[in-house]
């Protein structure tokens, strides 16, 4: 059967999918994926898997893939990171039989993206990514696609949606903000750079950024045109926002944490984090449960936690609760799932362009925390919770070791290397040559002289062997002497 392309992709593979679960790292596993089909959700997205570590590694393979396959949770698309054509092929190669498509994550602007070049931080390097698509597109037997984000000029976003297009993209995600906008800074998401988008090109476009309730879903197709709509956060916060509800907590929460014992095995800490993100508004208000949700080591320990969190809601309910939530700000009481709205930054006015410099300073900063003694401390929370373990603990980034760089990747190198080097080039290194650094405990060296020596050892205990199944030369020649000589005596 011929690869389908484009909008025919879209109507008989994807079933004209218009309700869309976001890739997201550690959130959008397996549980997490039916509970969402099951209150609307048309099609998911894997997690954003490792590109090189898929082809690598086996067990990556089947823990975030091959472990995972299940009918009920099909149309799937598959989203790989990479930066080099050849791996990410690999990757899609390995996953085809597994998915409905392969997606190129192109819109993470994490930092850890950053370092490791992948993401949104490779969107100018147009030269790159037209290899890869194309590449991806004339390998694989499945289609491939590719979310990105937006540039601030709408014309270099257009442009750059039309470059993948020829290169092969068959469905385009695009999400209406910039790399920088993010934490703090997230702001709202460009519904008109993504309107552009889906006109200029001529395949299928998911649109992504600003949706929190079923309302905005339907907006967002009317003004921008898109073919369908993702969501992460609001899906997050609320798994039935496609179906257009906001129900109690606990029937999500238990619903999911039923999935999870239907499909085992989940990752706690997944789950854990799910229940998180449920319970966000609720947990604001009992911070023990809190710190018991964080402590839990089972499935039973937070499904109990959850329990508990109920339990003290419909205490609330009972007790005409719900009316006083006005007050806190939200627009449901807090046992009612909806969606978290980031704080915006302050912006102060600024008259001059000393002062606005001052002014981001101020926003991209730290808040200041504060002692027991009321003071502002500079140390972030994180830092605090260290130097309350360690007391002795130095923060001065001047009073920091300076570590010397590895001669080969520039990673700090082993203090004691005999090749100068950090521990991946001096395992290569010494592999090579066969030699041994004590420092990062390689003993290339050892091994294969004792190997030699055992080989040895073996071939002297085989020639001994031999030597003892027959008499010994020199014994052989003194019989014949005795021999000779009791024939000379022997009277004639």
């Amino acid at each position: 059967m011929a690869k389908l392309k484009g909008f025919e992709f879209w109507r008989r593979t994807l079933n004209e999918a218009n309700f869309v679960v976001a890739p997201m790292v550690d959130q959008s596993e397996l549980a997490w994926r039916l509970l969402s089909r099951r209150h609307g959700a048309q099609l998911c997205y894997t997690p954003m898997l490792h590109a090189q570590v898929f082809v690598r590694d086996a067990n990556y393979r089947r823990e975030n893939l091959y472990n995972e396959v299940c009918e009920e949770d099909r149309p799937l698309i598959t989203q790989f990171c990479a930066n080099d054509p050849e791996v990410f092929v690999q990757a899609a190669l390995l996953a085809q039989d597994y998915c409905d498509a392969v997606d190129l994550n192109l819109g993470c602007p994490q930092m850890i993206a950053k370092r490791g070049h992948y993401g949104v931080f490779l969107q100018d390097e147009w030269e790159l990514l037209e290899k890869m698509v194309r590449l991806a597109n004339e390998k694989l037997s499945v289609p491939i696609t590719c979310k990105i984000r937006v540039f601030k000029e709408m014309e270099k976003t257009v442009r750059y949606a039309q470059m993948l297009e020829r290169a092969g993209c068959q469905l385009l995600t695009v999400h209406g903000r910039t790399k920088d906008q993010k934490g703090a800074m997230t702001g709202i998401a460009s519904w008109e750079h993504i309107k552009a988008v889906r006109k200029a090109v001529n395949i299928p476009v998911f649109a992504n950024g600003n949706i929190q309730h079923l309302s905005d879903v339907e907006r967002c197709i009317q003004e921008t045109g898109v073919q369908g709509v993702m969501s992460a956060e609001g899906n997050l916060h609320n798994p039935a926002l496609f179906e257009g509800r906001s129900p109690p907590v606990w029937e999500m929460a238990e619903e999911y944490l039923e999935v999870v014992k239907q499909h085992p095995p989940c990752t706690l800490s997944y789950v854990r984090a799910h229940l998180f993100k449920l319970w966000h508004h609720s947990l604001q208000i009992h911070q023990d449960l809190r710190e018991d949700l964080a402590k839990m080591k089972t499935l039973e320990g937070l499904a109990d936690v959850s329990k508990q969190l109920r339990l003290r809601c419909q205490e609330e309910i009972a007790k005409g609760k719900d009316m006083e939530e006005k007050e806190s700000g939200l627009p449901f009481p807090h046992w009612i799932c909806q969606p978290y709205v980031r704080p915006a930054p302050k912006e102060p006015v600024a008259n001059g362009n000393s002062q606005s410099s001052e002014v981001k300073k101020t926003v991209c900063q730290k808040r200041a925390l504060e002692d027991s003694d009321g003071a502002p401390d500079t140390l972030s929370k994180n830092k605090q919770k260290k130097r309350s373990r360690n007391p002795n603990k130095n923060f001065c980034p001047e009073q920091k070791p300076k570590y010397i760089k590895c001669e080969q990747c520039g990673n700090p190198k082993g203090n004691k290397c005999v090749f100068n080097l950090c521990r991946g080039c001096c395992k290569k290194k010494a592999y090579k040559e066969v030699a041994d650094c004590p420092s990062h405990g390689l003993k290339f060296k050892t091994k294969a002289e004792k190997l030699k020596a055992e080989q040895e050892e073996k071939k002297e205990d085989s020639a001994t062997e031999t030597k003892s199944s027959s008499p010994p030369q020199p014994l052989l020649d003194l019989r014949t002497e005795l021999q000779e000589q009791s024939k000379a005596q022997l009277p004639r």
